[in-house]
């Protein structure tokens, strides 16, 4: 296991903040890479609500490709620990205007992330919005798993239409169609996961509840909504059984399944891994 790369095709439908939450749940030691070329670590101003300065973790990683150094030891150098947590995260870039430092980055980044498979280690990666300069488009296309994240209206499911064919055609010419999915954020508002899959063409891999008052903990470093009476009985927290927590939980195993079949069925052909 895995590389896994979240993208939207417009607005803010919740990868961010999905991302953070697989990350923070995952079942294996895991590293999120802030990717996402509009600019500002959404984990270092949000979550951890400005209390660290973070590096600049990406122009170091592209210095040290155009100077020949191994990437995977400048990862250990740039990444960060969330405290209280155990997972690192790589913080992504200042501004805007420096993505264009990083497009030739991005590739040999998605070959060094692919190889920490070997120490045990799983990847999740927030590549933001597509279409943008600088975009790691390499790092989606060569992701175990490529989750189109969309909620479920009507706008979204316009906008997300056209992004859909455009990176189904490119997985199937890879022959990695089966590494292209969906991500849900709030099924059901209004459409369900079926509708949504027929519209896009595209499988409906997992779901995120549509939780907002619980997602400000981890988009905006919140605190968590107090317990009700029945939670503090069983000396369980609101935030642990959240229906965004529960939510986030179960897609990562949706996720971690989905992988695990891909793997199987090109084992089974000799297609190995891409």
């Amino acid at each position: 296991m895995s590389l896994m790369v979240l993208s939207s095709a417009s607005g803010s439908p919740g990868v961010t903040t999905t991302a953070l939450g697989l990350a923070l749940t995952w079942h294996r030691p895991c590293l999120l890479v802030e990717a996402d070329p509009t600019g500002g670590s959404a984990v270092a101003a949000g979550y951890l609500r400005g209390s660290i300065v973070p590096p600049e973790a990406m122009i170091e990683l592209a210095l040290a490709q155009q100077d020949g150094r191994l990437l995977l030891d400048t990862l250990a150098q740039v990444s960060l620990e969330l405290p209280g947590s155990g997972m690192r995260f790589v913080p992504g870039t200042r501004s805007h205007e420096q993505a264009r430092s990083l497009v030739g980055l991005w590739e040999p980044l998605a070959a060094a992330l692919r190889s920490l498979d070997d120490t045990g280690q799983d990847v999740v990666v927030d590549a933001g919005r597509l279409g943008l300069f600088g975009s790691p488009e390499p790092l989606i296309e060569a992701a175990d798993l490529a989750l189109l994240v969309i909620r479920t209206d009507l706008v979204a499911l316009s906008a997300a239409r056209s992004w859909a064919e455009t990176l189904r055609e490119r997985f199937d010419r890879a022959g990695a169609g089966s590494s292209l999915g969906v991500l849900l954020v709030g099924e059901g508002e209004p459409f369900g996961a079926r509708e949504v899959s027929r519209v896009l063409s595209l499988p409906v891999v997992a779901t995120v509840a549509w939780d907002p008052e619980h997602a400000a903990v981890l988009s905006h470093g919140w605190q968590p909504p107090r317990p009700r009476s029945l939670q503090r009985l069983a000396g369980r927290s609101g935030w642990e059984d959240s229906p965004l927590l529960r939510s986030i939980r179960a897609a990562g195993s949706a996720i971690t399944g989905t992988i695990r079949a891909t793997a199987a069925r090109l084992e089974a052909t000799g297609g190995g891994r891409r």
